[in-house]
């Protein structure tokens, strides 16, 4: 026959005593939270920083090397991509007059790799940024709008100067949408970076502002 707490608490001392958290009505202290990882929170920050830095090394290759390199092979004329304020249909018409097949199939090439991955990469990063880094909505909103539009706008661009570079008859309606895109291209990358900024210095002043008032 089982014995009572009591009975066994006078046989075998209090160390037979029932633990406190064992009694009838006893309160159990709840699990404490486990704090995160500091890994764990710096994890997308590095990927982040990691995705602009693939985002700069990108925009050297094309615009600084690769476009900046296709001039030899078109008696100095620069490449539409390269041009932001634009650049005039007969442009585009002469600088397929410059250029032989071989050329005008290299640009195509740098065109379809880098002049796509860049945009690509881009989109990527500023996406994570303001999906990480902007706390306001609708800035937030606007910066994925901008990024979206930039992508589709650049590779478009893209498509349209290998398009009106290799057109028989030169279809100068081509030439000036692609001039078009062009300027569209460089405006929304400006404003894609003009918009980040805006935003970092924002959250400066207030971090500024927050601690002087702790102070």
């Amino acid at each position: 026959m089982s014995k009572t707490p009591a009975q066994r608490a006078r046989k075998h001392g209090e160390r037979a005593a029932v633990a406190p958290s064992a009694r009838p009505g006893a309160r159990v202290p709840a699990p404490q939270a486990t704090p995160r990882a500091p890994q764990a929170e710096g994890n997308p920050k590095l990927i982040i920083i990691a995705a602009l830095g693939a985002t700069v090394f990108m925009f050297w290759y094309l615009h600084l090397l690769a476009l900046a390199q296709m001039t030899q092979l078109s008696s100095g004329l620069a490449m539409p991509d390269s041009m932001v304020a634009g650049f005039a249909p007969s442009y585009l018409e002469q600088l397929r007059g410059a250029m032989n097949a071989d050329a005008l199939g290299q640009l195509s090439y740098v065109h379809k790799t880098a002049g796509t991955i860049f945009p690509l990469v881009f989109g990527l990063a500023f996406a994570l940024v303001f999906g990480a880094w902007v706390r306001g909505l609708a800035a937030r909103r606007a910066g994925f709008a901008l990024v979206g539009a930039f992508v589709i706008v650049r590779i478009a661009g893209n498509i349209v100067i290998d398009t009106a570079l290799g057109s028989q008859p030169f279809n100068s309606g081509l030439a000036a949408l692609a001039a078009g895109l062009v300027i569209a291209g460089w405006a929304l990358f400006a404003l894609v970076l003009l918009l980040w900024g805006a935003n970092a210095l924002i959250s400066w002043r207030r971090k500024q502002a927050a601690a002087g008032q702790a102070a």
